[in-house]
């Protein structure tokens, strides 16, 4: 997966330390109800579509960016599911970071769902009561499910 520029030019100047990032990840689903899935190609594991944020970029625009980038499926993020801070995370490389991530539930509006980069290597839609272990992210799935629950902070 290729490494934003922004983080590139970080990491040149304080090595493999912890970097505080913002994050996105989407619930989306489909007229059906179906949830959008890709198989990670670093981990190999089921994932919603996450990302990191650009510089200066609002956590919305981004989610609905990373989910087109990441799966060719257009959405409309339809409203705030959670924010979280997530344990660190290590990377083959030495990088260490951690998120906060920002949870959105989003409803396809346009597209074909197929594997559109390099972060996956499937791109699949699941009914809810097929998902596969998503870890925390199965609980973002289930939060989602109620439009009208107000969004979730984690304390």
């Amino acid at each position: 997966m290729p490494v934003p520029e922004f983080i590139a030019s970080l990491r040149a100047r304080i090595g493999h330390d912890l970097l505080w990032l913002p994050g996105v990840t989407a619930v989306v689903r489909d007229a059906a109800g179906r949830v959008l899935l890709t198989r990670r190609s670093d981990t190999g594991a089921w994932a919603l579509p996450s990302g990191i944020p650009e510089p200066g970029e609002q956590m919305a625009r981004a989610c609905a960016r990373e989910v087109l980038e990441e799966t060719g499926v257009g959405v409309v993020v339809e409203r705030l599911v959670g924010v979280q801070t997530l344990p660190p995370t290590a990377y083959p490389d030495g990088d260490r970071c951690q998120f906060v991530d920002h949870s959105f539930a989003c409803r396809a509006v346009a597209g074909r769902a197929h594997v559109a980069d390099d972060e996956s290597t499937e791109v699949v839609w699941c009914a809810e009561a097929d998902l596969p272990d998503l870890g925390w992210q199965t609980d973002v799935v289930r939060r989602a499910a109620d439009p009208h629950a107000p969004a979730w902070f984690a304390t």
